[in-house]
């Protein structure tokens, strides 16, 4: 499916190392992206080398963060990205993967049951109705790619990270606005703004890692229903 030996040279170029295995599980994650998403629509993306650059790459420049480490939680993780890569990148993690859509949870289940991976949990959740239930502040990691706009997704993410804990947010070219727009939330639901690392995928695409720590606990207004989270994100 994909090209194994470009994808291995893409990511040495970012001091990112594939072992033979993680390579053929990629391989086989992508296989089953494509045959999948003929059914459920999991990706626009359905070229080889679209999937190794914006689906792979991205999340493995995220998986090789420090912080990638522990019990994560992958909000609204969709088909997979970042949390499944990462797990292939680093097995030892402890992963949920949260999607409130049923049939993408299906296909999260099928893939890890094809490639083996151990130590994963699915939660069929909205992020904001599982902050107010199990899930509060039971992570050391939450991750997000794609999801919604700095503001309202760190008040998805936040409630689920421990003290001591961290957010990391995928981002594209609006990250510096986002940043901006997003401070004052992250510091009212216990977080601290870290570091943005910025980053250029093949073909120019601007991509970024904003990076906040978990400095004390979300106080329990937080978070609130998901309908007023989007009508009015916290300022």
């Amino acid at each position: 499916m994909i090209d194994k030996s470009r994808l291995q040279q893409l990511c040495a170029g970012y001091g990112i190392a594939l072992t033979e295995t993680q390579l053929e599980q990629l391989d086989g994650y992508a296989q089953m992206l494509m045959d999948y998403n003929q059914k459920v629509n999991l990706t626009a993306i359905t070229d080889p080398e679209g999937i190794e650059v914006k689906h792979f790459l991205d999340s493995l420049l995220f998986a090789a963060r420090p912080e990638v480490k522990g019990k994560m939680v992958d909000v609204g993780c969709g088909a997979g990205f970042p949390g499944l890569v990462t797990k292939i990148y680093k097995p030892e993690l402890e992963l949920t993967l949260m999607e409130p859509t049923g049939k993408r949870v299906e296909f999260l289940k099928y893939v890890c049951g094809e490639l083996g991976l151990q130590g994963v949990e699915f939660a069929k959740e909205r992020a904001e109705e599982a902050a107010r239930k199990t899930w509060r502040e039971q992570f050391d990691l939450a991750s997000a790619r794609a999801v919604a706009a700095l503001p309202v997704l760190a008040e998805y993410c936040l409630p689920l990270v421990k003290v001591g804990g961290n957010m990391i947010a995928l981002k594209g070219a609006s990250a510096s606005e986002e940043l901006t727009a997003a401070k004052s939330a992250i510091k009212k639901l216990g977080g601290r703004f870290v570091e943005m690392q910025d980053f250029q995928l093949p073909g120019g695409d601007a991509r970024s890692l904003i990076v906040c720590k978990k400095i004390s606990q979300t106080p329990p207004a937080y978070p609130r229903n998901g309908g007023k989270i989007a009508k009015a994100p916290l300022k």
